[in-house]
């Protein structure tokens, strides 16, 4: 499975791309950041991004795209920078027809350190030994990309086996309730007469 991961932002959006399968080591492809000017226009920045994006996809062919969810921050105008960066990757990925996975913060340092509190510097650090790399990959954007990837490849077989299984259960209650509706009783007793009865003749 080769899982390109994008760790979303305006100004930095970290790249990184992991092949493997659970249970067996993990392999770095490449990892980098698509870099966009903080007083550039808007529109020219989100181009810059699907454009360097755009790259990464032609060059590696991922099999899947994981993206860091947004979530709440104080700092609205970040999260308004994070969110437009995220919708640009989800965008390159689904016009080429990839699965796109979403990840918060939390399950992806769950995944890869064992707890969801982790700071940048230890997912850093457990990216680069779980990668067998030589030094953390800088900046940290590009470290969290790298982890996006390693958690898709984790949490992917897990995942998919529970759609299948609500899959399943929705087919087998779908399948229930029609067999329910067809086998309901039909009443074919005659309905009842409105006549009113012949009055009956006066005695003599």
């Amino acid at each position: 499975m080769r899982v390109l991961g994008v760790d979303p932002g305006l100004t930095r959006c970290g790249v990184g791309v992991v092949e493997g399968v659970p249970g067996r080591p993990l392999t770095m492809i490449d990892v980098g950041v698509v870099r966009t000017h903080a007083d550039a226009e808007l529109g020219l920045r989100l181009v810059a991004i699907e454009q360097g994006i755009e790259q990464w996809l032609d060059e590696h062919r991922p099999e899947f795209v994981a993206v860091e969810r947004v979530f709440s921050q104080h700092n609205v105008r970040t999260v308004m920078g994070t969110a437009q960066a995220s919708a640009v990757a989800m965008l390159c990925a689904a016009r080429r027809g990839i699965p796109v996975a979403l990840h918060t913060p939390s399950e992806v340092k769950a995944a890869v350190t064992g707890s969801g509190r982790a700071d940048k510097a230890q997912v850093g650090a457990m990216v680069t030994r779980l990668l067998r790399l030589a030094a953390p990959p800088k900046p940290a954007d590009a470290a969290d990309a790298l982890a996006l990837a390693i958690c898709h490849i984790w949490r992917a077989p897990a995942q998919s086996r529970l759609q299948q299984a609500v899959a399943q259960n929705r087919l087998q209650q779908a399948v229930a309730l029609h067999a329910a509706r067809t086998a309901a009783p039909v009443s074919t007793a005659a309905p009842a007469s409105t006549t009113a009865p012949a009055p009956k003749g006066r005695p003599a």
